[in-house]
């Protein structure tokens, strides 16, 4: 059997008409990049703590409606309010922080905080410098769960122990949040600040 041998007119390295490698154009997006990369993160434990606030709320109406209290009208309307407030507050931090959504497209990366999305962020990811992923993101590190801010660690979005993501920004600020498939979303917002750094060494 006779070896094909290559063409010596032909340069060392050069593929054939048909060949399906081509050299990406600056600022493009590669092949596996999303147009817009979306992740969240649930604590579905968070539950219990809602289901407790709610009963702190029912005991507070309660005491309201059907207490024969016969200490005084004062000792009743502060155990009233002081229930009714807890249950509230407990409401609020555990609906509102049950779980984290995130959005990623070519401009911004988007940060929504549970069902009701509040409190919000936008970051325009030209004020982003870089991404980590983090494997082990806890509470405990952040004094607690929900919407926290630490003067070492910046600002994080905890609803659960486990992996996320840090941002960087180009004024010292950091964001970090948990999110299911963090190692994407890294991948995504990396491919996203080289797509614009080759816009603006193009532009």
């Amino acid at each position: 059997m006779r070896d094909h041998c290559e063409d010596p007119r032909e340069p060392a390295g050069a593929s054939s008409p048909g060949g399906d490698e081509r050299p990406e154009a600056p600022g493009q997006p590669g092949p596996a990049t999303p147009a817009v990369w979306t992740g969240r993160a649930t604590n579905r434990v968070q539950w219990l703590l809602a289901a407790a606030g709610a009963a702190c709320v029912a005991l507070g109406v309660d005491l309201a409606v059907d207490s024969a209290w016969t200490s005084g009208l004062a000792p009743l309307v502060m155990a009233v309010v002081g229930c009714v407030a807890a249950g509230l507050l407990m409401l609020y931090g555990t609906i509102a922080f049950v779980h984290v959504a995130v959005r990623v497209d070519k401009d911004t990366l988007e940060i929504r905080c549970g069902h009701i999305g509040v409190p919000r962020t936008r970051i325009p990811l030209t004020h982003v410098v870089g991404a980590d992923f983090d494997p082990r993101v806890t509470p405990r590190q952040w004094g607690g769960w929900g919407y926290r801010w630490r003067p070492e660690k910046g600002t994080g979005v905890v609803v659960r122990r486990g992996e996320g993501f840090v941002v960087r920004l180009g004024d010292g600020r950091m964001y970090t949040v948990t999110v299911d498939d963090a190692e994407a979303a890294v991948r995504v917002i990396r491919d996203r600040l080289r797509m614009l750094g080759g816009r603006s060494a193009h532009a």
